[in-house]
């Protein structure tokens, strides 16, 4: 049953094939957005199919965000589609190699920053045209509570979510004349299916992992529709006075 908080808007989901993306692609759904998915993962229009049998207007285009020319595409392609975009998540991510900066060869670090960073621009560049015609529209990226505070894995990683918040803030500002809203969301551990592949493969099994991490977070992990939950307000007219913010779904993690 829709709510009606996305009533009639169009929104782009990249990574939403699967975790946090497709729990935001169901989410968006359920109150009322038309939903394009882009992923370099089919399981995307499992995903897509699965919104339409909910009785939601989605679509699946496969789309590598490091590729320009496909992300050009793909845009347009939605626009063909529903008539405009309204709503941008830029979701997809990959943590990469886990080595410190001494191990890392030049493409293990480009290969980070070419979906976390460059696949954020490519796809928010985009969209702008559009929004900025309209005078109109919202950009939710994707940080980390990594993009606040340091950990001593996965520099690469790191820094593109680093990277990623000092973006939002930049065109939140950029881009606020034109009516244009962008915020982050900074997730803590949440039990999307690459995380219950790591805790299977724990040295303790997955309930150790699982209790391990979950003492890390005051209030425990996170499931991922409880980010989807900040996305959507983000993204909602709820949200019309905040742009350039952090909004931290963590648990408590980053308030210890």
């Amino acid at each position: 049953m829709t709510n009606g908080r996305l009533n009639g808007k169009v929104a782009i989901i990249t990574g939403g094939a699967r975790g946090i993306g497709k729990a935001t692609a169901m989410r968006f759904a359920e109150e009322g957005a038309l939903v394009a998915i882009f992923d370099v993962l089919g399981e995307g229009e499992l995903v897509a199919a699965g919104l339409r049998a909910g009785g939601a207007r989605a679509v699946f285009i496969k789309t590598d965000l490091t590729r320009e020319h496909r992300v050009a595409e793909a845009v347009a392609d939605v626009i063909a589609t529903f008539g405009t975009v309204d709503i941008l998540v830029n979701n997809a991510a990959t943590p990469g190699v886990n080595k410190l900066v001494h191990e890392m060869s030049e493409a293990e670090w480009d290969a980070v920053f070419n979906i976390n960073v460059k696949g954020t621009f490519f796809a928010t560049k985009h969209v702008l045209p559009q929004m900025m015609a309209k005078k109109a529209g919202s950009i939710v990226n994707f940080s980390s509570i990594y993009g606040l505070i340091g950990s001593a894995d996965l520099p690469a990683y790191h820094a593109t979510k680093g990277a990623v918040l000092l973006m939002t803030k930049t065109d939140a500002i950029c881009y606020a004349p034109y009516g244009i809203r962008v915020n982050a969301v900074h997730p803590g551990s949440t039990k999307t299916e690459l995380f219950l592949q790591a805790a299977d493969s724990w040295p303790g099994g997955r309930a150790d992992y699982l209790a391990m991490m979950g003492s890390k977070h005051p209030l425990t992990l996170g499931e991922p529709v409880d980010v989807a939950n900040c996305v959507l307000f983000l993204a909602s007219d709820e949200a019309r006075f905040v742009t350039g913010a952090s909004l931290v779904c963590d648990g408590g993690y980053t308030a210890q």
